[in-house]
């Protein structure tokens, strides 16, 4: 089998012709972070300046009760309205460097620089060409919203996050290096968890911008997230897509679990086709918990009953034996009877600890949570430059680059 490759010293990775630098307040976790969208709303209500107001529009207070599509041109009037306030400054042909500080562990920061890259790269499968490697399933109506979004902002707030699988190190250094000299960033912001998030711009045709960009191209690079977003530069046409080029030095995977709002099958039910399937299932008590190994997943059914179940190994093997392919193939399709995209299946990231998890089910809000072990960096690479797929809602990569910092303005990049 070929790999995908695309034609070496070719540049894929360009400046950003005109962007727009957040001057404050307006950052955000992207909008596909989320396990309730009333979290949206009410985080919209606190800070109305949030990108998210404008990357998901009906659920901003002011918008409520209006679906994504009827919402739309209220998002177009917001970022208009910030860009004619002030809350961005314009940029033309950068390149901006991004460091994400943990709270207290300065010498563990997470680097990437905000960049362009060119959306033909992008590869799918082991016979079609391209520096890019997106191989993940995702859902089509994720895709069109955001194709939407960005035919009527004319801008992309949210970039796609891509890891350097070949000059990783150097790119690391080489981005500490730039930003140690730069002085005060143009922005800095906060997130949720107290990460520390700032952005230096350098003119595109510089001699550090140069610098970075030919290491950020330097070989493939892996969609660790924003494969709905990536997908949608495709499906809209475009040139270029904005994206945080980062190192496997500054990302962690943490867990990605399941929550199941409703269960069509009785919880006696549930336990016997899963051991009629080949799981071993034993039932707990306690709080729940992720997985310490991988081939076990845990059930929480309510009232501090933890089923700890060994999954059935069957004929699969390579990515269709990963922990979260089997749970959508044995526990969601053939136990449960539900499609992955069905609106009763929550899929719940790592920024959620169990002990939400827990709550959703005792407070009566789901039936179920399915916590997975995650799977590793390491791993992610590997399936990825060996152009397999992996399963859908498999990896949730931290730190996350920030939505509403640096933007693309679309009619710019002709």
């Amino acid at each position: 089998m070929t790999r995908g490759i695309s034609v070496r010293g070719m540049a894929v990775v360009h400046p950003i012709a005109r962007a727009w630098i957040s001057t404050g307040g307006t950052g955000a976790r992207n909008y596909d972070e989320f396990a309730d969208d009333a979290e949206i709303t009410e985080i919209i209500a606190s800070n109305p300046e949030s990108a998210l107001a404008i990357e998901m529009p009906h659920r901003a207070p002011d918008s409520l009760g209006k679906d994504f599509a009827s919402a739309l041109p209220d998002a177009a009037v917001r970022l208009s309205r910030q860009r004619a306030d002030g809350s961005y400054a314009p940029a033309e042909n950068v390149v901006a460097a991004y460091r994400i500080e943990e709270p207290g562990r300065p010498d563990e920061a997470a680097y990437g620089i905000f960049a362009m890259v060119d959306t033909a790269q992008i590869s799918t499968s082991a016979d079609e060409p391209g520096l890019v490697i997106r191989n993940e399933d995702v859902f089509l109506d994720k895709v069109r919203e955001r194709v939407a979004l960005a035919r009527v902002t004319h801008h992309l707030l949210s970039p796609v996050l891509l890891l350097q699988t070949v000059r990783g190190e150097a790119l690391h250094e080489a981005i500490a290096a730039a930003v140690a000299g730069a002085g005060a960033p143009a922005v800095t912001d906060s997130d949720h968890a107290g990460r520390s998030h700032a952005v230096w711009p350098f003119a595109g045709d510089s001699p550090v911008a140069a610098r970075l960009l030919a290491l950020a191209g330097a070989g493939e690079l892996v969609v660790a997230d924003g494969n709905h977003r990536s997908l949608a530069a495709q499906s809209g046409g475009l040139r270029r897509f904005l994206a945080v080029i980062t190192t496997p030095a500054s990302v962690s995977i943490e867990p990605y679990h399941r929550l199941i709002t409703d269960s069509p099958v009785p919880e006696p039910d549930l336990i016997a086709r899963l051991e009629d399937m080949g799981g071993a299932v034993t039932a707990v008590r306690g709080r729940p918990t992720v997985p310490p190994t991988r081939g076990t997943v845990h059930l929480y059914v309510g009232g501090g009953v933890t089923y700890r179940v060994e999954l059935p190994t069957g004929p699969s093997s390579g990515v269709d034996s990963m922990d979260h392919a089997v749970v959508e193939r044995v526990l969601l399709r053939d136990v449960l009877g539900l499609d992955p995209g069905d609106k009763r299946v929550v899929y719940v990231g790592g920024d959620y600890p169990p002990s939400w998890l827990e709550g959703e089910v005792d407070a009566g809000r789901a039936a179920l949570a399915i916590l997975i072990a995650p799977v590793t960096v390491d791993e992610f690479v590997e399936v990825n430059l060996a152009r397999a797929r992996m399963p859908r809602k498999s990896t949730w990569f931290t730190p996350k680059a920030r939505a509403g910092l640096v933007l693309a303005d679309l009619g710019a990049e002709v």
